[in-house]
């Protein structure tokens, strides 16, 4: 009896701790064909999505066990995977050459393809060409990534049993909405493993905010139609502030006697002062004329190690749609390639040094003591950040670099 006991005891506490794969997942599958059944039919009616509708799009799906970031019912949530001793690169590691060079090439042959197209979006949104085609490759390789997820099942499984249940539910009833609106048949709603739809990548939400029916045969479709996808695109970054006649941004040299720590949306200010700065666009050419009353801010991501910008709001705006510096930059820096031919930024990304999450974690920790705000103390060194460290350094007889590196490690404590 006592064995047979410490046998339970055993079996129990390893149903504790095994991973996902160890569960059984025909009782989960059951126990998600009931939720669908029931909880989750009930949720999409209260939401309007037709019974009909609900039928057609949950009738065959099935967990899909492939996808990341699953929770089954009765494990725990896996522990926050620490990133403090995450090695900390340059953000020049994300600029592949041979990639915006691929990128760029296939750009500008689908610019001449679609020139007629783009021509009317511009004309329509105010979005230029060249950035639409910019995020179209970015987002899907211009329509050639794979997308191999059915959108519902992936969106069924994460609501069901993932650790942002709430937030997949949502996008499912979102997804369900789409079914209703005969867009598209549930069987080809393809995306990604996080369910982002078709060629622009729009999660469902977004998709039924967002996307247009441009090419007039009665639906958006962003899986097939160059036109909707292009035209839903513009119409998100408009959506967003997208200011028509402006720029993204300006690679620029800012003189040594300019301090890097001015960086921000916040002290934004006209082009025509930061010109009259001595900042200068590194090609040589003037900032356009309509630029000048307009404001635009600094923007050094890798402080005085790499490449130096003047930017406009639009650049905040491409940050919609992927809330990241060097996301907006990649975008900013393909399109000028698709749309002149130009090459890469003209300053290199230089190194920082062999550094660790922690260490710009406890740079953060030791700004804010002293004072500062540093934006979230994560680890990660945004704009906040890097011009507190640009202001304490000029305070302390440094030369401002506005960028952690190894070598401030012992000196700010």
């Amino acid at each position: 009896m006592r064995f047979r006991t410490s046998i339970i005891a055993l079996l129990l506490t390893l149903a504790q701790v095994l991973p996902a794969a160890a569960v059984d997942k025909n009782a989960v599958e059951r126990q998600f064909q009931a939720w669908l059944a029931r909880d989750m039919r009930a949720a999409a009616e209260k939401a309007g999505v037709s019974a009909k509708g609900y039928a057609s799009a949950t009738r065959d799906i099935r967990l899909d066990w492939s996808v990341p970031d699953l929770v089954p019912p009765g494990s725990k949530p896996p522990k926050e995977q620490s990133q403090s001793q995450a090695e900390f690169s340059s953000p020049g590691a994300y600029f592949s050459e041979k990639r915006l060079q691929g990128l760029a090439a296939s750009g500008r042959t689908l610019a001449g393809q679609h020139a007629g197209t783009l021509r009317k979006v511009e004309a329509a949104y105010g979005v230029p060409g060249s950035i639409l085609l910019a995020i179209w490759g970015r987002e899907s390789g211009y329509g050639r990534a794979k997308l191999p997820y059915p959108a519902i099942g992936v969106l069924a499984t994460k609501a069901f049993m993932s650790t942002r249940k709430d937030l997949f539910q949502r996008e499912l009833i979102a997804a369900l909405h789409i079914v209703d609106s005969g867009d598209i048949a549930p069987s080809k709603m393809m995306g990604s493993w996080a369910g982002a739809l078709g060629q622009p990548q729009f999660m469902p939400s977004s998709y039924l905010q967002y996307a247009v029916d441009f090419d007039g045969d009665g639906h958006r479709d962003i899986w097939n139609s160059a036109p909707d996808t292009l035209a839903s695109i513009a119409n998100y970054l408009v959506k967003k502030g997208w200011q028509r006649g402006r720029d993204w941004g300006f690679e620029v040299s800012i003189p040594d006697a300019v301090t890097c720590a001015q960086e921000g949306p916040d002290l934004a200010r006209p082009v025509s002062e930061w010109a009259s700065l001595k900042i200068a666009r590194v090609s040589n050419k003037p900032f356009p004329k309509s630029e000048a009353p307009a404001k635009a801010m600094m923007l050094v991501p890798a402080g005085r190690h790499g490449p130096e910008f003047v930017v406009t709001p639009n650049f905040y705006v491409l940050k919609e749609y992927n809330n990241s510096d060097l996301y907006a930059l990649f975008i900013g820096n393909l399109a000028d390639r698709i749309a002149n031919g130009s090459g890469a930024f003209q300053a290199p990304w230089g190194d920082v040094g062999k550094m660790l999450r922690s260490d710009v974690l406890a740079m953060q920790k030791a700004l804010v003591a002293k004072g500062y705000d540093v934006g979230t103390v994560d680890g990660l060194p945004g704009f906040k950040t890097r011009r507190s460290l640009g202001d304490w350094q000029a305070k302390n007889g440094l030369s401002p670099t506005c960028y952690p590196h190894a070598s401030l490690k012992a000196k700010l404590r």
